[in-house]
């Protein structure tokens, strides 16, 4: 049955210390952790499940060696002892019921483990089952220690810690300290559920949930903390993980209303000549795919709506040209232009190009970077303020205070994962007060996978280049190690003998005391000095005065440096048709998305060009075979992932797949500044998992704000109050593309 609407939702709001169990010293502790009232409390979700539903006997192991099954176990520790030296040793505890042993293998940390285990002692345990002389073992397994007797002591009914799905939840010494460990938030949470679900009110539209067949908000709420069956668990976390989505999407929807009925935007001509005269001036044509990009900006643009629009490229697709057509669409119809590139290295590479693109045209091209002298800094704010200054590229600069444009008409943001949500407000808002909202157009290098583009930029209309200039070559990706070096130095030094340029790039600026990592300066000295010293060999870095960066650009650009030794600070920006050769040291150190983006700076010409992966040794024996361990410690965790990002850089050169295994591996918060998007955490959906709930959440969100725009329906107030508490600290956004 539904919760009616009239139940007493202020229960909710009150303080954790009340509920039985916690006190004040407890509630304080939990405070830290963000769980200050009831409400919280049934939100704190459990991270993980011991599945005692279906527990396989010790005895019948042997059956499930090598199956790849995930297998729970219940035994009682028998012994334990330290096996072997280094670096073969390895820990390994022998547990047992009725009906056999099976021995639990940890490789890692091993003396850790010394003081981890007792003998008598019963433990849950999960994991795959391998074999090893015929005998069955489970290697690093997931290991929870219960006790039939704790659930007596609790007076609990339904066996809280021993039976059926038991919750895990998180915990900390400082948690132990006051007694409240896992058990002890199992105890809370259960006369949490008890006591208060009947306060919870729906929220969600009947007519949403009656259609989903969703489960009502309270039987979510009690299932995902102590589900009966695997069906209940998994029918509960579909309905709260929509909630999350939905909310999300909610916001996206009432941003998009905002920009796209609401706010006064500008309908430009988009018969532009100078567009024409651009395009019939250049030396290769337009792929078809960019013409298809090109026609819809230019129907965004004619439309009388603000544009807000991601374009999105691969590295060398062409987007540049798309944004500067778009630019000169605006500049033909009286209004000024602003590019906005994270670096200044970037933002002088583009202000080049474009300098070359528009030798020809009649276009007032401005650049604004921090690093400007004072007086041209001055003279190039004035012209912005005047109206003179047509096209200007920048940096942050542009968004500093002081910075007026007179008539601004479009606004292109490159490499828009790099910048906040805020400092995109504040270029938009650097249009006139009196003129209407400008279009924005932003692009990423970086291809998007399909659930975070729905979820970061959800209101913005997307375009795809997804083709090639015809005349690029495929690059040949390869993993060379440490002890190969000689060979790896011996090819660079045939592509420079052959008239071609190689980039050498480092991870760091200086060395690193803390990383065994070849610093960019410190491996200048030696390239330049005893392995190419009579080669020309330049340095860059994002640490360099402006001119310095300046003139070693000019320098690479005419062919004045054969091999160019930098940082990741040339990424994006560099555009170097001669250059054959990336050669990435500690290749295992970088992102995957990075990696992808330094090898996209070479095979910009008609040569056949490379990307060499420089690794430790070690890599060279396992990058072809991934051992994937349920459970390590977190060192073998960052290698495995090490080794799947190399792997994948050799398997493919597809952006797309490249982003979305990226986006596995790192998960949502750090695939390039989730943070920045203005949108609150998930707590239990998941990106990557998660996509047909995420479209499913969508398509209600955007129906229900184009049949209610503001929630002002009787039926939607529940809904709006919901979605005001939930997303108070993003609201002041929703107009942010």
């Amino acid at each position: 049955m539904p919760t009616s609407h009239s139940t007493q939702p202020d229960r909710l709001s009150t303080s954790v210390q009340y509920i039985k169990g916690i006190g004040p010293k407890r509630a304080e502790i939990l405070a830290e952790r963000g769980i200050r009232t009831v409400r919280d409390l049934l939100y704190y979700f459990p991270f993980d499940y011991i599945d005692l539903s279906t527990v396989e006997k010790i005895g019948n192991l042997r059956k499930q060696i090598d199956s790849g099954k995930w297998i729970t176990i219940i035994g009682t520790v028998k012994t334990f002892d330290l096996i072997g030296r280094p670096p073969r040793q390895r820990f390994v505890v022998v547990l047992g019921d009725d009906t056999g042993i099976v021995q639990l293998v940890f490789f890692a940390r091993v003396n850790y483990f010394k003081g981890a285990f007792t003998a008598g002692e019963t433990l849950a345990v999960s994991g795959k089952v391998t074999g090893f002389k015929l005998q069955p073992q489970i290697v690093h397994p997931s290991i929870d220690r219960i006790n039939a007797s704790e659930d007596e002591a609790d007076g609990q009914t339904g066996f809280l810690h021993t039976k059926g799905f038991v919750p895990k939840y998180g915990s900390s010494e400082e948690l132990r300290d006051v007694h409240l460990n896992v058990k002890g938030l199992r105890r809370i949470l259960r006369h949490a559920v008890d006591d208060y679900i009947d306060a919870v009110v729906e929220f969600l539209p009947q007519d949403i949930v009656q259609r989903n067949e969703f489960y009502e908000l309270p039987k979510a709420l009690s299932s995902i903390h102590f589900p009966a069956t695997s069906e209940e668990l998994a029918a509960a976390r579909e309905r709260l993980k929509f909630d999350e989505l939905f909310a999300l999407q909610l916001l996206l929807a009432l941003r998009r209303k905002r920009i796209k009925v609401d706010l006064p935007g500008i309908s430009f001509n988009i018969e532009s000549k100078l567009a024409r005269r651009l395009v019939d001036a250049l030396p290769f044509k337009l792929t078809k795919a960019q013409i298809k990009v090109v026609n819809q900006i230019a129907e965004d643009m004619k439309s009388g709506r603000p544009m807000n629009r991601l374009l999105q490229g691969d590295v060398g697709s062409g987007k540049t040209i798309v944004a500067l057509i778009a630019m000169l669409i605006a500049v033909d119809n009286g209004y000024q232009a602003a590019f906005m590139a994270p670096t200044e290295i970037l933002a002088e590479q583009h202000y080049q190009s474009l300098v070359n693109f528009l030798k020809d045209l009649p276009v007032n091209l401005r650049l604004l970077t921090g690093g400007q002298r004072s007086k041209l800094r001055e003279a190039t704010l004035l012209d912005i303020r005047g109206g003179g200054a047509q096209v200007v590229v920048g940096t942050h600069a542009l968004i500093q205070e002081g910075v007026t444009f007179a008539r601004l008409g479009i606004v292109i943001i490159d490499e828009q994962h790099r910048f906040g949500v805020e400092q995109r407000v504040a270029l938009k808002d650097k249009a006139n007060d009196h003129s209407p909202h400008p279009d924005v157009l932003v692009m990423t290098a970086t291809p998007i996978p399909r659930t975070l583009s729905m979820t970061l930029y959800g209101d913005l209309d997307v375009s795809i280049i997804d083709e090639m200039p015809a005349n690029r070559q495929s690059i040949k990706t390869i993993l060379k190690t440490d002890s190969q070096r000689s060979t790896m130095y011996r090819f660079v030094r045939e592509q420079v003998q052959q008239g071609r340029q190689v980039y050498i790039v480092y991870p760091l600026i200086e060395v690193s005391e803390k990383l065994d990592l070849r610093a960019a300066t410190e491996g200048y000295e030696r390239l330049s000095g005893e392995v190419f010293g009579d080669l020309r060999v330049g340095l860059l870095h994002g640490r360099m005065p402006s001119n310095e960066k300046e003139q070693v650009m000019s320098d690479i650009k005419s062919g004045n440096i054969d091999i160019l030794v930098a940082t990741t600070v040339i990424e994006v920006g560099i555009d170097i048709p001669n250059a054959t050769a990336m050669v990435i040291e500690h290749a295992e150190r970088f992102g995957l998305s990075q990696l992808h983006q330094l090898r996209g700076r070479v095979g910009r010409g008609t040569e056949q060009s490379y990307c060499i992966l420089m690794a430790p040794d070690w890599m060279n024996r396992v990058v072809r075979k991934i051992v994937r361990l349920p459970i390590m410690p977190d060192e073998q965790v960052e290698q495995l992932k090490s080794v799947r990002r190399l792997q994948t850089m050799l398997e493919t050169t597809n952006g797309f797949k490249i982003a979305e295994i990226d986006l596995e591996l790192r998960g949502p918060g750090d695939f390039f500044g989730t943070r920045q998007s203005g949108l609150p955490e998930l707590h239990i959906a998941n990106l990557v998992t998660d996509g047909e709930i995420l479209s499913l959440a969508r398509k209600e969100a955007f129906n229900l704000i184009d049949h209610d725009p503001h929630l002002r329906l009787p039926e939607h107030r529940p809904l709006r109050k919901n979605f005001e508490e939930r997303m108070k600290s993003t609201l002041s956004l929703a107009e942010v593309g």
